[in-house]
């Protein structure tokens, strides 16, 4: 794996993209975001409802879910909107994956039986849409508690870790982060890592070394080593670190 390895839209190897996170984007959500990763644009909103499922009623402990889907000309042809309602299998996948991770990123146990319902909705993909959609709701989701708080919806920040997603994957035989879509099709490893900050919240949880929250891997074009694992890992700790700087500073964290 070359140091100088450039890449078609002139990153090294170990570079992420552009990233630009847009607070407060929209009117009427507790909490709303545009992500902006190179050229993949989401918009996040994090909605706060003082009720949760069936399932949690009179338990104190509140909920976060997530729903997932794409404008119909976010890529590059245009895809038909669903009118029965039928939620893609891909999209379904998506959506559950959001709402486990931020799940784990706050302590929704003390928040009460309050439920916030994210919504993503991606308006230009690019590569990494289900990472930007992770990135923004965590932001969404802090926002969102905030305005709860001064709603007096919930009395006070419950305790969180900044957790971050970022894509790699191995593209014509070198280890490579944050892939755009041109990468993506044509990587034959693909991996999608989040993790947390510190892990001091997850490892309350017992969350085996607090560090990483999921991760999903496939071999699309052929079996990968445990050197180009570690490899990966160790590209999506960089990438996860270097943006988990920019929420804190965004955040003033």
């Amino acid at each position: 794996m070359s140091e100088t390895s450039i890449r078609e839209d002139g990153r090294a190897f170990d570079q992420i993209r552009p990233l630009k996170i847009t607070r407060n984007y929209l009117k009427w959500p507790e909490g709303s975001v545009l992500v902006e990763i190179g050229e993949t644009k989401v918009i996040i909103t994090a909605s706060v409802e003082d009720s949760v499922p069936r399932f949690l009623r009179d338990s104190g402990k509140g909920w976060i879910t997530a729903e997932y889907d794409m404008l119909p000309r976010a890529t590059d042809r245009r895809r038909n909107r669903d009118r029965n309602r039928k939620i893609p299998g891909r999209s379904m996948e998506i959506q559950r994956l959001i709402g486990r991770s931020i799940r784990a990123a706050f302590d929704i146990d003390s928040i009460g039986e309050i439920t916030i319902k994210i919504d993503a909705d991606v308006i230009q993909a690019d590569g990494g849409t289900r990472c930007a959609s992770i990135i923004g709701a965590f932001v969404a989701v802090y926002d969102g508690i905030q305005s709860a708080i001064e709603k007096k919806i919930i009395l006070k920040m419950p305790a969180f870790d900044v957790i971050s997603a970022i894509s790699v994957g191995i593209v014509k035989g070198t280890p490579m982060l944050d892939l755009p879509y041109i990468e993506d099709s044509q990587a034959e490893v693909d991996m999608n890592i989040i993790s947390s900050e510190d892990g001091k919240f997850i490892e309350v949880q017992g969350t085996a070394e607090g560090k990483f929250i999921e991760v999903q891997g496939t071999a699309e074009g052929k079996n990968f080593s445990r050197e180009e694992l570690n490899q990966l890992l160790d590209l999506a700790v960089k990438g996860n670190s270097e943006i988990i700087t920019y929420i804190k500073k965004l955040l003033d964290l």
